[in-house]
């Protein structure tokens, strides 16, 4: 049978902050104020639970071990009272804590709380205001969470660490900052060491063409550890290649601030290129123009196709064998691209099997050097400006085309509105149904003119950014022109893999080059714009 007197505490803090000895709602406090209360009431406290840093708004009851282990208890009849602190302890789900207490009610518990005395269900009015108890609980906790939201929003705006462990290339460190609470505030700060060791991951990622994998090998092979002291694992590269905060920008849930010069370990275009590869390499990426890895001594991997079927090629290695007269057996390696529909059968494919590997890749190289030749030859800022202006007056050119064809189709909907009063009047040659579909199309119609015209006077606006970008777009030229030259094979493929989109290959090596840049707008003169037919023999 079970004690009346006997009774079970439950105590519960949401945050980490609670656990403090200095908070109003701290453990401690919640165990000598239900101790204090159960003595005065003449009861014996048999058991106590705490719940340390989980949300009474957030997890379920039936995630929450405490609930289980007290209703299993209850079952067995091992104790008459639950005592909290406060009933919010308890949860503060309005559509599920109310009916939590209520089973403790009916199974013969009876539920006590030191501020708010007994919950009783003898009335109707009593489970009303136990509903509205947890209803208005729940709403404190969304208010208490949008202000702690908006808060470390500000924070993060404001240029200020949010709290926790500082991500792997930054340091807290204390700055003279304090509190409301008169307690010193870390500051976070650029640690030079670990962040040489980002910025390594970055270089080894985009242009060497590392994966996670080999990345997090190579820093152990040179003895490089996380912060504490075990290897890295390409889990943490992964976040790492992921994580904004290496561009200065400090985030909190969906809010993001700006860039802050001070904490940027890596600039926003190269992060920009770490994510476009990333999206490339995923499993259910369907165009993907650049190599899965950068091994092996082919120079297109990923970005060359059959020129006849469009399926990718890729690269097999066989020997060939030579005997000699003294009754030895030499085996010389061949590396070719091969046809995958042409190899496996799988659709017609009227192109060759496959194309020698050193062949098809001096086509491409003789490509490449030249076009880099031609750019260190020209003047960046004079062909930059020259191209920009350029671009400005054909768009106001648009712009004025656009606007003569808006002005047309708005008063063609004019005219079609004005014949419906000769319609109501019976004066119009029309049927009401003919003028209503054709005032519905003339509208639809004004509507995409007057979509052209914001886009191209969006595009006015946006010209100091498009220069931005063409300037950047040929930086990275250049900067793969000085490299081409002196960098390894896996630099070189990851170079050519950002420079052409694809590379289509026909009989008779036949090459026609698609690039992944504007060479018109930066002063390259090509046979097609973006095209190059290389047509060499084999």
């Amino acid at each position: 049978m079970t004690n009346q007197k006997t009774a079970y505490t439950l105590y519960r803090v949401s945050t980490g902050k609670q656990l403090e000895k200095d908070s109003k709602d701290d453990i401690p406090m919640q165990r000598l104020a239900c101790r204090e209360f159960a003595a005065m009431q003449g009861w014996q406290i048999d058991r106590e639970f705490e719940e340390k840093g989980i949300s009474g708004y957030k997890v379920s009851a039936e995630n929450r071990d405490a609930i289980q282990d007290l209703k299993e208890a209850a079952l067995k009849g091992q104790f008459g009272i639950l005592l909290v602190f406060m009933f919010d302890r308890i949860g503060r789900i309005d559509d599920e804590t109310p009916f939590v207490v209520e089973w403790f009610v009916k199974h013969g518990i009876a539920v006590w709380s030191v501020k708010e005395g007994e919950q009783r269900f003898e009335h109707h009015v009593d489970k009303l205001t136990n509903y509205i108890r947890f209803w208005q609980a729940a709403g404190e906790s969304e208010k208490t969470s949008m202000r702690t939201k908006t808060r470390l929003g500000q924070i993060v705006q404001e240029g200020r660490f949010r709290g926790g462990v500082a991500p792997y290339g930054y340091r807290l460190e204390k700055q003279g900052r304090f509190n409301k609470r008169n307690h010193e505030l870390n500051e976070i700060l650029i640690d030079e060491q670990e962040a040489a060791v980002v910025r390594q991951i970055f270089d080894l990622y985009i242009n060497q063409g590392f994966g996670s994998h080999r990345i997090a090998g190579a820093l152990t092979a040179q003895g490089t550890r996380t912060r504490s002291g075990s290897n890295f694992t390409n889990v943490t590269i992964n976040h790492m290649l992921k994580n904004v905060a290496y561009t200065g920008v400090l985030r909190s849930g969906e809010t993001y601030s700006e860039p802050f010069a001070d904490l940027q370990i890596i600039d926003p275009h190269t992060y920009e290129l770490a994510q476009d590869l990333a999206l490339q390499r995923s499993a259910g990426y369907q165009e993907r123009c650049v190599p899965l890895n950068t091994t092996g001594n082919s120079l297109l991997s990923g970005n060359v196709f059959c020129g006849h079927c469009g399926a990718r090629l890729t690269v097999t290695t066989c020997g060939k064998k030579y005997h000699r007269q003294d009754g030895s057996v030499t085996v010389t390696p061949r590396t070719r691209y091969v046809c995958y529909n042409k190899t496996r059968h799988t659709q017609l494919c009227d192109g060759q099997t496959g194309y020698t590997v050193h062949k098809l890749d001096a086509v491409v190289e003789a490509v490449v050097c030249g076009l880099f030749a031609r750019l260190q030859d020209l003047p960046k800022e004079a062909i930059i400006a020259a191209r920009c202006a350029e671009q400005i007056a054909e768009t106001q050119r648009s712009l004025l085309r656009a606007r003569e064809i808006l002005q047309a189709d708005s008063a063609e909907v004019l005219e079609y509105e004005a014949e419906v009063i000769k319609v109501i009047r019976g004066d119009s040659r029309l049927s009401s149904d003919l003028l209503n579909k054709l005032h519905e199309d003339a509208k639809a119609r004004a509507e995409q003119s007057a979509q052209i015209v914001r886009h191209l006077e969006d595009q006015l606006q946006n010209s100091e950014e498009r220069q931005a970008a063409l300037a950047q777009q040929y930086d990275s030229m250049l900067t793969w022109a000085d490299m081409y030259g002196q960098c390894d094979m896996a630099a070189k493929k990851m170079i050519v893999a950002r420079l052409m989109r694809a590379v289509r290959v026909s009989r008779d090596y036949q090459v026609e080059i698609e690039l992944t840049v504007d060479c018109e707008q930066l002063g390259i003169s090509l046979d097609n714009g973006n095209e190059v037919t290389a047509l060499l023999a084999a």
